[in-house]
């Protein structure tokens, strides 16, 4: 692909901006008491911030480099830019933060600890006593690499997912007749 092209050009800016909004959001919610990666899947940020600059992203490209036409393919690529730029550029903050702030490393596996223990029937119920012990005892060997390789593969699941849908949802090809 060319890196001149509108169809990198316009969702790479708009991952720059998103990556850079959800590295803030990250070091806001730590400090103010809520660690991000604790956070229920269903409140994670990520999903609206993603869901508002995929669609405006691939809106501008449809309008104004498209000729109002946007094929799936192009959105999808288009979608992929913006995500994997976001998602690297999150993830690189997020190693760096917990490389800078030893803090937000410790009370991670600290908080998650407290949860895995309290959830134990649960958590034994559903994966195994064996899968569950082999889970609390490397939970303290987590390192800053691990927390930023978390936030990049949730990143890309919950952009691809969205992806799917705006894509289909902005797509228009050009009529037949």
């Amino acid at each position: 692909m060319n890196i001149k092209s509108p169809l990198f050009k316009v969702p790479f800016r708009y991952g720059l901006v998103g990556g850079t909004i959800t590295s803030i959001v990250v070091a806001v919610l730590y400090y103010f008491g809520q660690h991000p990666f604790l956070l229920p899947v269903v409140f994670d940020f990520r999903i609206i911030l993603f869901a508002v600059f995929i669609f405006f992203s691939l809106k501008e490209l449809r309008d104004y480099y498209l000729q109002g036409l946007l094929f799936f393919w192009q959105g999808m690529t288009g979608s992929f830019v913006f995500i994997s730029t976001s998602a690297f550029i999150g993830s690189v903050f997020t190693w760096g933060f917990a490389k800078w702030n030893s803090n937000f490393l410790s009370s991670y596996i600290e908080k998650l600890q407290t949860q895995i223990i309290s959830y134990k029937e649960e958590i034994i119920t559903s994966v195994g006593a064996e899968t569950y012990n082999q889970q609390l005892t490397k939970l303290p060997l987590t390192s800053p690499l691990d927390l930023a390789g978390d936030y990049f593969l949730k990143s890309m699941i919950i952009g691809l997912f969205l992806a799917i849908v705006i894509t289909a949802i902005l797509r228009k090809q050009p009529k037949t007749e």
